[in-house]
């Protein structure tokens, strides 16, 4: 057996080395612990909920609604009924006289001062607004009438103002996107008319979108009723990070699929109602639609399905820059444009007046445009820009599962389509082919096919001729219904 004896110099290098270790080892178990607990369930939300709860509160609003209207019943004179009805009558009142209702939700302060954020539809049409405090600490609640600083119907956001001699207790609010799915949060409001509570779940999923243009919702499986809307959504260190404002349920009830207008939204909205008691928003002034898979490959230069297609550039800030109808817009603002939603959001949320940068793609290249935004709230009602042209003679033809004719004077007057609108009218349209599997339509009028304007059957044949040649499989067609226009690509396979 041999003994194996370190020298002095080994032992003097042994320890500092086993003392390191030791160190590292400690630093490791103690970054384990930190993350464990991270990992672990909350033990308890009542800290989180003594700290914000004092900021959330009831809002009831009364409203002066029409007299019933509506036919009585009608019994023969004598019937038993007659004096049940009657009485019926008597206990429900005179139904010819206005009278008043009430409704019930959820909002909370934002400033000492006593600026309070809801839902739009909390308190849309309300002749009388009521808020009602809860303080906290053994004191009873309060309730301070509430005036409309500005609406938002876009995200049904609203911000109301109480006056008040004493500091209100806030909340503030945080990033939403930095909340991931699977993240904690708690809800508060006034749910079904119970007044004050609480619950608890986590980040379902993001960017939902439901109905509007400038929809961003996070979905939770917090419990959410009727009475929530307009109550804060909070992460963990008590920041508010959504709105509570629709359910997903058949039966009215919470079933655990709630949505919440993401913070990064409000706070925009806020902001501007606060400063203009109005919303602000920027305006590009183009008519878009997503680019979907079968496009692609009639969109030369485009590989995949991104981007917005312009199908229309009324007079505005994109007409002064030169961006035309056909293009595809690729980035806005040194961001790239993935679809129509995000594209609406991302011009929404720009600064009126401010020049930014547009690329587009036309004919197979890209180019840069500089557009200054307008305002959106002031285009409403802007109408496309169209050029007149002078239709050849009527010759119909059968193409790509389409009966087409040129525009006359005689179709013109039938589909009301106005003296500027020419192209090819779609008189029929085969049940067996793709075209009607697509969605065209007889009325229908075709304007333009391969991002070129139509003022002929023979201009189409040309178009189909061209894009064979060049081995594409597909043709886009911009299509108009009503006058509303959209890109349809067909296939060329014979």
């Amino acid at each position: 057996m041999t003994t194996q004896v370190l020298s002095h110099n080994q032992r003097s290098f042994a320890a500092p080395l086993r003392a390191m270790w030791l160190t590292l080892l400690a630093v490791l178990l103690m970054l384990a612990q930190a993350l464990a607990a991270q990992a672990r369930i909350p033990e308890s939300f009542a800290d989180l909920a003594d700290k914000v709860s004092p900021a959330v509160v009831n809002i009831t609003t009364s409203t002066m609604v029409a007299a019933r209207g509506g036919p009585n019943p009608i019994v023969p004179e004598g019937s038993p009924f007659e004096d049940f009805f009657r009485e019926f009558r008597d206990r429900q009142g005179d139904g010819d006289r206005p009278r008043r209702t009430s409704a019930l939700g959820s909002g909370f302060v934002i400033s000492e001062d006593g600026y309070i954020v809801t839902n739009n539809h909390v308190i849309e049409s309300a002749d009388e607004i009521l808020i009602e405090f809860f303080p906290g600490d053994g004191q009873p609640p309060t309730e301070l009438p509430a005036e409309v600083v500005g609406t938002d119907p876009n995200t049904d956001i609203a911000l109301l103002k109480v006056t008040t001699d004493q500091p209100l207790k806030y909340v503030s609010f945080g990033n939403s996107d930095t909340m991931r799915v699977g993240d904690w949060v708690m809800a508060m409001g006034n749910p079904l008319g119970q007044g004050f509570s609480v619950s608890a779940g986590i980040v379902s999923a993001r960017n939902r979108a439901l109905r509007g243009s400038y929809d961003d919702y996070i979905q939770t499986d917090a419990a959410i009723n009727r009475g929530n809307s307009g109550g804060p959504l909070f992460n963990m260190e008590g920041e508010v990070i959504g709105v509570n404002t629709a359910i997903l349920s058949p039966n009215g009830g919470s079933i655990g699929i709630g949505f919440s207008m993401a913070s990064n939204v409000v706070t925009r909205v806020v902001d501007q109602l606060q400063q203009y008691g109005e919303t602000r928003r920027g305006w590009l002034g183009v008519r878009i639609q997503d680019v979907t898979p079968d496009m692609v490959d009639a969109i030369e230069g485009l590989d995949t399905a991104r981007g917005a297609m312009v199908t229309d550039v009324p007079d505005g800030p994109a007409k002064d820059a030169g961006i035309l109808q056909g293009d595809v817009i690729l980035s806005f603002d040194g961001t790239d444009v993935e679809d129509t939603r995000r594209l609406v959001r991302k011009v929404g949320s720009t600064e009126i007046g401010k020049t930014v940068r547009v690329v587009v793609l036309r004919d197979g290249q890209t180019e840069t445009l500089r557009v200054t935004l307008g305002r959106r709230e002031e285009a409403e009602g802007a109408m496309p820009a169209a050029q007149p042209a002078d239709p050849e003679e009527p010759a119909r033809v059968e193409m790509l599962g389409l009966t087409l004719a040129p525009v006359t004077d005689a179709l013109r007057d039938e589909l009301d389509l106005g003296a500027q609108v020419s192209g090819l009218v779609v008189m029929d349209v085969d049940e067996s082919t793709e075209a009607y599997e697509k969605g065209l339509r007889a009325g229908d009028v075709i304007t333009e096919a391969g991002q070129e304007k139509l003022e002929s059957v023979s201009d189409l044949q040309d178009r189909v001729d061209a894009a064979k040649d060049a081995g594409r499989r597909s043709l886009l067609l911009l299509v108009r219904r009503a006058g509303d226009p959209r890109f349809v690509a067909l296939s060329l396979d014979d």
